[in-house]
């Protein structure tokens, strides 16, 4: 049987008490519990008994002109609003004095929120959603700021985040010296025999742009192991102590699908070890407890709290969803999660039967992640023509690409499993094989939408951009590393080719649906440094204050859906969240400004005051206090 359709419920509405006009006023529809994207389109579908949301029973209350309620209530429902003194049920929560954008065509703009338990009730005018505040209802004022849906990062590390924020910070550092200052000084904060891994350094902000090696870091850390990461994760720096451990020497073979640099004089390893050499040292790390990992999940949540990121699509989930699973059940989770897993592994997942979107509206799993190259500032990212700066090399196709047909037979074998794809693909070659694979590998739309997702699409041929929305294929974009590539890449690829990079407009206008994420910890988890990178696309260094391929800006609004409304739709979610409308989960954030009006230049400087998720206040800003 193929997947239900928006308006097709699984078993006939069973009618509850009649209204006067003889249409009941409750249904409870039969639908799958664990279907991806459940919510109800419009109260009229409701009313009807075609909503999808699964088993809940619906109170549609007639409420004044100006406003759309939905009373979430009844036998599945932990929370069954009470009624407040003029007899209408009464909201947990209200945003009142707001300047809400919705996201939601249907109603754009409003002025109030309330909320019943973990979901929307109503969405409309002050006067109307004031008055289903009852004695026990938080009424909070936004004093006119803006209230948008919570963000929603469709590629992020999420645990690997949570790690990096307590481990040593090389991104902003400036000089190969203050990089191996700062690691000296880290080595002297932390017990003796642990590992100094994380890092995110960025060799292209040095003068000349020179490659680390393994002496920088033996100079200042030589009797405890390092393996420090480039930003990107697709390059990573061991000093002598990790090589030695990992037992890599000169005559070390290359694995395929990585790179093992050597100085060109002995043949010795420099310390760089790229793609998938990088697992000959990581396969030595020890590996974190479980501790340590709940600790990491717990700051990578508040963190995204603070940042008005209500829902994350973790990238690199695989066996540490148990780790999100503790929390939720501690209630300590404040991020929705959809886990992905290794796309080589998924026969894991299809053997036991899960399908994409299995789990609840907190914590899913069912996505499988793949690889097809590298990256830009590895020179690994796979290209159809040599690299300008390196003409020695078109980057690398990665393992799994390996043998030829490889990746065409997984990606048919999950897909009809029911799993969810989404490979990486930065270099234009890698992008034209993938989209490929999916032509080729998924089932025709009508049949069954895939939704298979391509991770980056960074650099595209102009002829590849028409694809995505013609096979349906999501483009899962970091706007944020076009501020930071942008300074750099066209030393790698010239100006020609750097034209359809960060394609974000031309994607947009072929039909394609764009979804935002921020690839964290590779860039800053902030969704409002993505908005203003897509929007002004200036790049970190200042040199481009008019835009970097200017051509291919995106407006504020294009920006904000691609981090709401479409992140949802990436992960089958379109008719739950990403936009503020009845009956949706009750994830909203509240900013100190109007990104829609400010100028694009203070787009970045913009706070998160309010985060709501499944209609609890995760976090307030500090000096912020409503006023009812």
């Amino acid at each position: 049987m193929g997947d239900p359709q928006p308006d097709e419920p699984l078993a006939a509405a069973t009618p509850g008490n009649q209204n006067p006009d003889g249409a009941p006023d409750t249904v409870v529809v039969q639908y799958p519990l664990l279907h991806p994207g459940t919510a109800p389109r419009s109260l009229e579908a409701i009313r009807a008994g075609i909503a999808t949301v699964s088993g809940f029973r619906y109170n549609c209350a007639r409420m004044n002109a100006g406003v759309t309620a939905i009373v979430l209530s009844s036998c599945l429902m932990p929370h069954h609003p009470a009624c407040n003194a003029s007899g209408l049920p009464q909201a947990d929560l209200l945003v009142v004095n707001a300047n809400v954008r919705t996201m939601d065509p249907e109603q754009p703009r409003a002025e109030a929120v309330a909320i019943a338990g973990n979901r929307i009730a109503a969405v409309g005018d002050q006067a109307a959603v004031r008055a289903l505040a009852g004695k026990n209802t938080r009424v909070i004022n936004a004093r006119g700021r803006l209230l948008l849906p919570g963000f929603n990062d469709a590629h992020v590390h999420f645990l690997s985040g949570g790690f990096q924020l307590s481990n040593v910070d090389l991104r902003d550092a400036r000089t190969p010296g203050e990089f191996t200052e700062r690691l000296r000084q880290f080595a002297a904060q932390i017990p003796e025999g642990r590992w100094i891994t994380g890092g995110d350094w960025d060799h292209e902000s040095w003068p000349g742009a020179p490659l680390p090696t393994r002496t920088l870091v033996d100079t200042a850390v030589p009797h405890r192991p390092v393996f420090v990461s480039r930003l990107d994760g697709h390059m990573a720096l061991a000093n002598s102590l990790a090589l030695k451990q990992a037992g890599i020497t000169r005559d070390t073979p290359t694995p395929p699908g990585g790179l093992i640099v050597r100085d060109p004089a002995t043949g010795e390893p420099t310390g760089i070890l790229k793609d998938a050499a990088m697992g000959l040292v990581t396969r030595i790390i020890p590996a974190p407890t479980r501790d340590e990992k709940l600790a990491a999940a717990r700051a990578a949540t508040r963190h995204a709290a603070s940042l008005g990121v209500t829902s994350v699509q973790d990238m690199s989930a695989n066996e540490d969803v148990g780790v999100y699973q503790e929390l939720l059940e501690r209630g300590q989770l404040d991020t929705r999660i959809y886990a992905f897993w290794p796309l080589p592994q998924f026969e894991k997942l299809a053997a036991i039967g899960v399908r994409a979107g299995f789990g609840n509206p907190m914590l899913r799993i069912g996505g499988l992640k793949g690889f097809s190259d590298g990256s830009l500032g590895s020179t690994t990212a796979w290209f159809f023509e040599p690299y300008n700066d390196a003409p020695d090399t078109r980057g690398l196709a990665t393992d799994e690409m390996m043998p030829e047909g490889a990746m065409l037979a997984r990606v048919r074998t999950a897909t009809a499993a029911g799993l969810q794809i989404a490979i990486h693909a930065i270099g234009d070659r890698a992008n034209h094989e993938i989209l490929t694979v999916f032509e080729q590998g998924t089932p025709p739309p009508a049949t069954r939408e895939a939704r298979c997702r391509i991770e980056h699409a960074q650099h595209l041929r102009p002829a590849d951009i028409p694809r995505f929305a013609h096979s349906r294929v999501i483009a899962s974009m970091q706007p944020y590393h076009c501020a930071d590539d942008g300074r750099w890449a066209e030393k790698r690829i010239g100006p020609g080719r750097a034209r359809t990079t960060y394609a974000f407009r031309s994607l947009l206008d072929s039909g394609a649906t764009l979804a935002f994420g921020s690839d964290w910890t590779v860039a800053p988890l902030n969704p409002l440094l993505g908005i203003a990178a897509a929007v002004t696309r200036q790049t970190l260094d200042g040199r481009n204050p008019d835009g970097w391929i200017p051509d291919q800006k995106i407006t504020v609004e294009e920006a904000v859906r691609a981090f709401t409304i479409g992140s949802a739709t990436a992960e089958f979610q379109e008719r739950l969240k990403g936009t503020l409308a009845p009956g949706k989960l009750a994830d909203l954030i509240l900013l100190d400004r109007d990104v829609f009006t400010i100028t694009p230049a203070e787009i970045a400087n913009t706070k998160v005051l309010l985060t709501i998720v499944d209609g609890r206040v995760v976090c307030e800003a500090a000096g912020f206090a409503e006023k009812p």
